[in-house]
Protein backbone atom coordinates (compact mmCIF):
# COMPACT_ATOMS: atom_id res chain seq x y z
CA UNK A 1 0.00 0.00 0.00
CA UNK A 2 2.71 2.40 0.52
CA UNK A 3 4.28 1.62 -2.97
CA UNK A 4 0.78 2.48 -4.05
CA UNK A 5 0.48 5.93 -2.04
CA UNK A 6 3.68 6.93 -3.10
CA UNK A 7 2.75 5.77 -7.22
CA UNK A 8 -0.32 7.74 -6.51
CA UNK A 9 0.92 10.92 -5.01
CA UNK A 10 0.68 14.09 -7.66
CA UNK A 11 0.73 17.69 -7.28
CA UNK A 12 -2.33 18.91 -8.79
CA UNK A 13 -5.78 17.51 -10.19
CA UNK A 14 -7.17 19.35 -13.08
CA UNK A 15 -10.54 18.36 -14.36
CA UNK A 16 -10.35 17.79 -18.37
CA UNK A 17 -13.34 17.89 -20.76
CA UNK A 18 -13.63 16.69 -24.59
CA UNK A 19 -15.26 18.52 -26.20
CA UNK A 20 -16.67 18.76 -30.06
CA UNK A 21 -19.03 17.11 -32.31
CA UNK A 22 -20.04 13.41 -32.75
CA UNK A 23 -17.71 11.02 -34.83
CA UNK A 24 -14.70 13.57 -34.47
CA UNK A 25 -12.83 10.58 -32.72
CA UNK A 26 -13.34 12.03 -28.88
CA UNK A 27 -13.51 8.79 -27.03
CA UNK A 28 -10.76 7.42 -29.00
CA UNK A 29 -8.43 10.30 -27.90
CA UNK A 30 -9.18 9.43 -24.27
CA UNK A 31 -8.52 5.97 -24.87
CA UNK A 32 -5.19 6.27 -26.68
CA UNK A 33 -4.47 8.76 -24.15
CA UNK A 34 -4.95 6.54 -21.31
CA UNK A 35 -4.45 2.73 -22.56
CA UNK A 36 -1.97 3.76 -25.46
CA UNK A 37 -3.86 1.72 -28.42
CA UNK A 38 -6.69 2.82 -30.32
CA UNK A 39 -10.22 1.68 -29.59
CA UNK A 40 -12.18 0.37 -32.37
CA UNK A 41 -15.35 -0.29 -31.82
CA UNK A 42 -16.70 2.53 -33.27
CA UNK A 43 -20.25 3.06 -31.07
CA UNK A 44 -21.11 6.70 -30.19
CA UNK A 45 -20.49 7.48 -26.85
CA UNK A 46 -23.88 7.64 -25.01
CA UNK A 47 -23.95 10.11 -21.83
CA UNK A 48 -20.33 10.47 -20.33
CA UNK A 49 -16.65 8.37 -20.58
CA UNK A 50 -14.48 9.10 -18.05
CA UNK A 51 -10.77 8.65 -17.16
CA UNK A 52 -7.83 9.38 -15.33
CA UNK A 53 -4.15 9.85 -15.79
CA UNK A 54 -1.47 10.97 -13.66
CA UNK A 55 1.34 12.70 -16.03
CA UNK A 56 4.62 14.87 -15.60
CA UNK A 57 4.84 18.26 -16.58
CA UNK A 58 7.53 20.91 -15.52
CA UNK A 59 8.66 19.24 -12.62
CA UNK A 60 5.24 18.52 -11.26
CA UNK A 61 3.25 15.48 -11.23
CA UNK A 62 -0.41 15.67 -12.53
CA UNK A 63 -3.48 13.96 -12.11
CA UNK A 64 -5.81 14.56 -15.05
CA UNK A 65 -9.39 13.71 -15.12
CA UNK A 66 -10.96 13.75 -18.21
CA UNK A 67 -14.80 13.78 -19.34
CA UNK A 68 -15.52 12.94 -22.59
CA UNK A 69 -19.15 14.82 -23.45
CA UNK A 70 -21.35 13.15 -25.92
CA UNK A 71 -21.12 14.89 -28.51
CA UNK A 72 -25.22 14.55 -30.09
CA UNK A 73 -26.86 17.34 -30.26
CA UNK A 74 -29.95 15.57 -28.20
CA UNK A 75 -27.34 15.28 -25.06
CA UNK A 76 -26.37 18.59 -24.90
CA UNK A 77 -28.32 19.33 -22.04
CA UNK A 78 -26.70 16.54 -19.99
CA UNK A 79 -23.34 17.88 -21.01
CA UNK A 80 -23.81 21.00 -19.42
CA UNK A 81 -23.30 19.97 -15.89
CA UNK A 82 -19.69 18.19 -16.70
CA UNK A 83 -18.90 21.96 -17.65
CA UNK A 84 -18.90 23.12 -14.56
CA UNK A 85 -15.83 23.37 -12.76
CA UNK A 86 -13.64 22.45 -15.92
CA UNK A 87 -9.91 23.87 -15.81
CA UNK A 88 -9.19 22.85 -19.60
CA UNK A 89 -10.54 20.99 -22.61
CA UNK A 90 -9.28 19.82 -26.25
CA UNK A 91 -11.75 21.04 -28.90
CA UNK A 92 -11.60 18.04 -31.51
CA UNK A 93 -13.12 18.17 -35.07
CA UNK A 94 -12.35 15.70 -37.81
CA UNK A 95 -9.87 17.42 -40.41
CA UNK A 96 -12.31 15.31 -43.54
CA UNK A 97 -15.23 16.81 -41.90
CA UNK A 98 -16.05 20.54 -42.35
CA UNK A 99 -19.46 19.94 -40.72
CA UNK A 100 -17.36 19.06 -37.09
CA UNK A 101 -15.42 22.58 -37.77
CA UNK A 102 -17.70 24.52 -38.68
CA UNK A 103 -19.42 23.47 -35.13
CA UNK A 104 -16.48 24.59 -33.23
CA UNK A 105 -17.68 28.35 -33.04
CA UNK A 106 -20.85 26.86 -30.83
CA UNK A 107 -18.89 24.31 -28.83
CA UNK A 108 -16.57 27.10 -27.70
CA UNK A 109 -18.50 29.78 -26.40
CA UNK A 110 -20.48 26.80 -24.67
CA UNK A 111 -17.23 26.02 -23.14
CA UNK A 112 -16.40 29.55 -22.36
CA UNK A 113 -19.95 30.61 -21.41
CA UNK A 114 -20.34 27.53 -18.71
CA UNK A 115 -16.99 25.83 -17.90
CA UNK A 116 -15.15 29.59 -17.25
CA UNK A 117 -14.07 32.49 -19.38
CA UNK A 118 -10.14 31.23 -18.19
CA UNK A 119 -11.12 27.42 -19.27
CA UNK A 120 -7.18 26.39 -20.97
CA UNK A 121 -8.37 24.89 -24.74
CA UNK A 122 -6.25 23.19 -27.05
CA UNK A 123 -7.66 22.77 -30.48
CA UNK A 124 -7.39 19.28 -32.14
CA UNK A 125 -7.85 18.42 -35.88
CA UNK A 126 -8.29 14.57 -35.49
CA UNK A 127 -8.09 12.18 -37.99
CA UNK A 128 -4.30 13.40 -39.37
CA UNK A 129 -3.71 9.63 -40.67
CA UNK A 130 -6.51 10.32 -43.06
CA UNK A 131 -4.81 13.30 -44.84
CA UNK A 132 -5.90 12.05 -48.47
CA UNK A 133 -9.68 13.02 -47.71
CA UNK A 134 -8.58 16.19 -46.13
CA UNK A 135 -12.02 18.77 -45.81
CA UNK A 136 -9.88 21.36 -43.34
CA UNK A 137 -6.76 22.84 -44.15
CA UNK A 138 -3.87 23.19 -41.77
CA UNK A 139 -3.67 26.86 -42.20
CA UNK A 140 -7.29 27.67 -42.28
CA UNK A 141 -7.36 25.90 -38.50
CA UNK A 142 -4.47 27.63 -37.75
CA UNK A 143 -5.79 30.89 -37.98
CA UNK A 144 -9.06 30.15 -36.20
CA UNK A 145 -6.99 28.95 -33.28
CA UNK A 146 -5.00 31.97 -33.02
CA UNK A 147 -8.33 34.35 -33.49
CA UNK A 148 -9.48 32.38 -30.74
CA UNK A 149 -6.82 32.21 -28.43
CA UNK A 150 -6.50 28.50 -28.57
CA UNK A 151 -3.46 26.23 -29.05
CA UNK A 152 -3.58 24.03 -31.80
CA UNK A 153 -2.56 20.11 -32.71
CA UNK A 154 -3.46 17.88 -35.51
CA UNK A 155 -3.86 14.59 -34.03
CA UNK A 156 -4.35 10.85 -34.55
CA UNK A 157 -6.29 9.02 -31.97
CA UNK A 158 -5.36 6.37 -34.34
CA UNK A 159 -1.31 6.25 -34.62
CA UNK A 160 -1.29 8.22 -31.34
CA UNK A 161 0.45 11.48 -32.88
CA UNK A 162 0.04 14.25 -31.22
CA UNK A 163 -2.44 12.84 -28.79
CA UNK A 164 -0.09 12.66 -25.50
CA UNK A 165 1.31 16.40 -26.79
CA UNK A 166 -2.34 17.53 -26.84
CA UNK A 167 -3.18 17.08 -23.19
CA UNK A 168 0.32 17.52 -22.09
CA UNK A 169 0.55 20.89 -23.77
CA UNK A 170 -2.67 22.18 -22.36
CA UNK A 171 -1.80 21.19 -18.98
CA UNK A 172 1.65 22.60 -19.00
CA UNK A 173 -0.22 25.89 -19.93
CA UNK A 174 -2.45 25.50 -16.89
CA UNK A 175 0.65 25.24 -14.60
CA UNK A 176 1.94 28.24 -16.45
CA UNK A 177 -1.17 30.71 -15.33
CA UNK A 178 -0.98 29.03 -11.74
CA UNK A 179 2.53 30.03 -11.44
CA UNK A 180 1.77 33.72 -13.05
CA UNK A 181 -1.48 33.88 -10.29
CA UNK A 182 -3.49 34.47 -13.17
CA UNK A 183 -5.28 30.99 -11.85
CA UNK A 184 -6.39 30.12 -8.45
CA UNK A 185 -6.73 26.40 -7.40
CA UNK A 186 -8.14 27.91 -4.05
CA UNK A 187 -11.36 29.33 -6.00
CA UNK A 188 -14.14 27.75 -6.20
CA UNK A 189 -15.13 25.86 -9.59
CA UNK A 190 -11.46 26.41 -10.69
CA UNK A 191 -11.21 22.85 -11.85
CA UNK A 192 -8.02 22.45 -9.89
CA UNK A 193 -7.22 21.00 -6.88
CA UNK A 194 -4.29 20.55 -4.85
CA UNK A 195 -2.88 16.61 -4.56
CA UNK A 196 -1.46 15.23 -1.89
CA UNK A 197 2.32 15.72 -2.29
CA UNK A 198 1.11 19.88 -2.96
CA UNK A 199 -0.39 19.34 0.34
CA UNK A 200 2.21 18.40 2.04
CA UNK A 201 4.61 20.99 1.07
CA UNK A 202 2.08 23.51 1.92
CA UNK A 203 1.77 21.93 5.56
CA UNK A 204 5.32 21.26 6.42
CA UNK A 205 6.22 24.95 6.98
CA UNK A 206 3.10 25.75 9.36
CA UNK A 207 3.58 22.47 11.38
CA UNK A 208 7.22 23.56 11.91
CA UNK A 209 6.08 26.83 13.94
CA UNK A 210 4.90 26.78 17.01
CA UNK A 211 1.44 27.47 18.24
CA UNK A 212 0.88 31.15 19.63
CA UNK A 213 -0.52 31.52 22.71
CA UNK A 214 -3.69 32.66 23.15
CA UNK A 215 -3.84 36.07 24.61
CA UNK A 216 -6.28 36.35 27.72
CA UNK A 217 -9.98 37.51 27.03
CA UNK A 218 -10.32 39.30 30.43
Amino acid sequence: TATLAMSESYDFLFKFLVIGNAGTGKSCLLHQFIEKRFKDESNHTIGVEFGSKIISVVNKTVKLQIWDTAGQERFRSVTRSYYRGAAGALLVYDITSRETYNALTTWLSDARMLASQNIVIILCGNKKDLDADREVTFLEASRFAQENELMFLETSALTGENVEEAFVQCARKILNKIESGELDPERMGSGIQYGDAALRQLRSPRRAQPQGTQECGC
